[in-house]
């Protein structure tokens, strides 16, 4: 693959330096092409899931509050004729593309970098007037220091509480707007340092279904975005952003430890994270995606609920408190969103279905009794076997009333890096999506903008993306 080469981050910088450095060499020119094709594709997902999401009932509140929050401004909502000033404009767009949890994940930073990301450069490139190639490598910019940001933790946030997508993506977001300003070196340390006191998102919707999580990456490029414009005037911000004392990572890690600071700069400029983000094929949180795929497979091979005695799920021991607990609340969840982070109500969906699908977790699903039934029936367990995080793994077991077992595993997720979803799924993806919201012709006409995008500004691609539905036909 050829690339243009960027210097190493000097072993005696504070990581907050290296990265300072990095992005301030950092080019489209040293983006090799399929990393910038795949980070095109990752666009054109997420901004599908935001389409789909203006049927939903959080979308019109969202849209209200960002709107109420201030009077005037010019950037646009994905979908929408709603016009907001920058920061509100990117709290709207964060919440349409996460609001479905459809959205694309890094395995290994278990964090949801687009989703921050892309309504952050999409609203600041347009703002000051850059080009679309520009767009793209502010994106390709902040999610590769957002994964490996998220990779240092191993896994820790989500054992104490702290959602990655809102806490990290927040730098990701400083650094991708700090590119598009045009920062110093020293201007970026001072970001990422003012970052750290803005950085947030906690997991304890996951007790209620609230609908806090939907807000944490746009969260994250509001407080991204304040970052870098602080720095950019001159303010200062700390230069121990993350390994020292009161840093990101013992402050928040500490408790458990367990976290690696090589990985926050390590192959910088040589080894790409973009590739090794994984595309969603169900709606649901993707620590569950294993379970359904091997529950569709038994359901497949004929294996019916009123069959079934029992069935046990094997999942990472590191995604039960997050997937399978509390138990009660998992086997009737109250909401979409409560759904759609149970392993129970998925699993027992997908036995009995043979598929997920968004009308899945809608409302009027979520009380069929049969699936509620067979849900009581289903327990989890630790899986001793796990790859997590590399793969989100998993495994059911069903024990039939005849005394037969039958099981199925899925040991390399689909979606990931190692079994990704095409180009073409990608599109079909977006299409589904998005015609759920508009099934006008002018979704062709966006799906070729983000697929071509070096060819537009960033303004065109803006105000393409922000314009209403032609014919709504609902969730």
């Amino acid at each position: 693959m050829t690339q243009t080469a960027l210097a190493p981050p000097l072993p005696d910088q504070a990581i907050s330096e290296q990265i300072a450095r990095f992005a301030a060499q950092f080019r489209f020119d040293s983006i090799p092409p399929d990393v910038r094709e795949r980070a095109k594709e990752l666009m054109l997902d997420a901004c599908g899931i935001a389409f789909a999401s203006h049927g939903y009932p959080f979308a019109g509140p969202a849209l209200a509050a960002c709107a109420a929050l201030d009077e005037g401004g010019s950037s646009p909502v994905i979908g929408a004729s709603l016009r907001l000033p920058t920061r509100n404009a990117i709290l709207a767009n964060g919440i349409l593309i996460h609001g479905l949890d459809f959205d694309d994940t890094h395995p290994r930073g278990v964090i949801h970098a687009t989703t921050s990301v892309l309504p952050t450069v999409l609203a600041v490139a347009a703002q000051r007037g850059r080009s679309g190639s520009d767009l793209v490598a502010a994106y390709v910019l902040g999610v590769e220091i957002a994964t490996r940001l998220g990779a240092v933790a191993q896994g820790g946030f989500h054992q104490v509480g702290f959602h990655p997508t809102g806490l990290i993506g927040a730098f990701g977001c400083a650094i991708a707007a700090g590119w598009l300003m045009g920062l110093d070196e020293a201007q970026y340390v001072d970001v990422q340092g003012l970052a750290m006191s803005m950085a947030s998102g906690s997991l304890e919707f996951l007790n209620d279904g609230a609908w806090n999580k939907r807000m944490h990456p746009g969260w994250a490029g509001v407080a991204g975005v304040t970052a870098a414009t602080l720095g950019q005037h001159g303010y200062r911000g700390t230069r121990l952003a993350y390994e020292g004392r009161f840093g990101l990572y013992p402050s928040h890690l500490g408790a458990v430890g367990g976290f690696d600071l090589s990985i926050a700069t390590g192959g910088l400029g040589e080894q790409w994270e973009v590739p090794n983000i994984s595309v969603k094929p169900l709606p649901a949180c993707h620590f569950t995606h294993a379970p359904i795929d091997a529950a569709i497979r038994l359901h497949q091979q004929g294996v019916r609920p009123e069959d079934i005695a029992s069935v046990e799920v094997l999942v990472p021991k590191e995604v039960i408190k997050t997937v399978c607990e509390p138990e009660s609340q998992k086997r009737r969840p109250a909401n979409s969103y409560e759904a759609q982070f149970s392993i129970p109500y998925l699993v027992a969906n997908a036995l009995l279905k043979g598929r997920l699908a968004l009308e899945d977790i809608d409302a009027p699903a979520l009380t069929d009794p049969r699936t509620l039934d067979l849900a009581a029936r289903i327990r989890y367990a630790a899986d001793p076997t796990s790859s997590f995080p590399k793969y989100y793994d998993g495994e059911v077991v069903a024990e039939l009333n005849n005394g037969q077992t039958v099981r199925a595993r899925e040991a390399i997720n689909r979606g990931s890096a190692d079994r990704p979803l095409t180009r073409d799924d990608i599109i079909a993806k977006f299409r589904i999506n998005a015609a759920r919201y508009d099934d006008g012709g002018r979704l062709a006409q966006i799906e070729r903008a983000l697929l071509e995008v070096e060819s537009l500004s960033a303004s065109e691609l803006a105000a393409l993306l922000g314009q209403p539905a032609q014919s709504h036909t609902g969730a």
